[in-house]
């Protein structure tokens, strides 16, 4: 009977690197509030566009709303995704609801109102994604969205994204409808710096490719390109004949120069080409080309 291996706990190095993206993370997504976008009515989406609204509405003041009204959502955070994510979350909303007390009383840091929506759409997805890339969240509407990402394998920015324009109608009706379609362009641009910020900027795809010539094909990548390859057993489904198909992963600036590698030595070769957000373990490095 197979034993199953023990959780790998986090070492010290690691624990310490997640404490200081965590709260890199959650005071940029303060400053953004506090010092771009609330100043100007715009509104963040989630729980924290609720506690803006509702801060606007009553007299206690933004960083209130944004710590209890999160603490629901922390326990459905503990539940399904682990003491570790609830803590972080935890530990994440405590530094940003500080940091937009701090800075509660301090002006608008832009006076354009444009500038103040590109900016801090920007300076609030940087901070929202580092926090996520480093397991925690901001936002109660984060944890269900990281939740349903992982059942249905979508981008959590897109996620979020349905949940935020029904939270902007609804403050269509709080503020003016212009105030919500500047909060709306501004949280477009803080979903995709999140995506960025999680999946990572420099873009890697994986090719799979099919073709009798499947030796010299693999062997011309690794020399040209300097990419490690895999040959895989497969069988023709039509044909039933037995071959290997070659998988590698390469950066997006490479996939050109694989495409023409593939083609000179097999015109018909058949390339699948798919998107990888993230590379992890093995070896990725690019060997020298001779």
């Amino acid at each position: 009977m197979a034993t199953v291996k023990e959780h790998k706990k986090l070492t010290k190095l690691e624990i310490l690197k997640r404490l200081v993206f965590i709260t890199i993370g959650s005071i940029l997504m303060g400053v953004a509030l506090e010092l771009f976008l609330v100043p100007f009515e715009i509104i963040d989406g989630g729980i924290a566009g609720i506690s803006i609204m509702l801060s606007a509405l009553t007299p206690l003041p933004l960083s209130v709303y944004l710590f209890l009204a999160n603490l629901p959502f922390l326990v459905l955070g503990y539940k399904q995704l682990g003491k570790t994510f609830a803590l972080s979350t935890l530990y994440g909303i405590t530094v940003m609801s500080v940091t937009t007390a701090l800075l509660h009383h301090v002006g608008a840091f832009p006076e354009d109102k444009l500038l103040a929506v590109l900016f801090g759409g920007m300076i609030l997805g940087a901070g929202v994604g580092l926090v996520i890339r480093y397991g925690g969240a901001l936002d109660g509407i984060e944890v269900i969205s990281i939740l349903i990402s992982k059942k249905l394998r979508v981008a959590v920015g897109q996620v979020i994204m349905i949940f935020n324009l029904i939270i902007f109608v609804i403050a269509g009706f709080v503020f003016e409808w212009t105030s919500a379609m500047y909060s709306i362009l501004a949280y477009y641009i803080a979903i995709k710096v999140i995506d960025i910020v999680v999946e990572g900027l420099e873009e890697s795809k994986s090719v799979t490719i099919i073709s009798k010539e499947y030796e010299e094909i693999s062997q011309s990548i690794m020399d040209r390109l300097g990419r490690s390859t895999t040959l895989l057993q497969a069988r023709g489904g039509y044909s039933g004949d037995e071959t290997q198909v070659i998988y590698c992963v390469v950066s997006r600036l490479e996939l050109a120069k694989l495409k023409g590698i593939v083609q000179a030595v097999d015109e018909k070769a058949f390339i699948a080409v798919e998107h990888v957000s993230d590379v992890m373990g093995g070896n990725f490095s690019k060997n020298s080309i001779h």
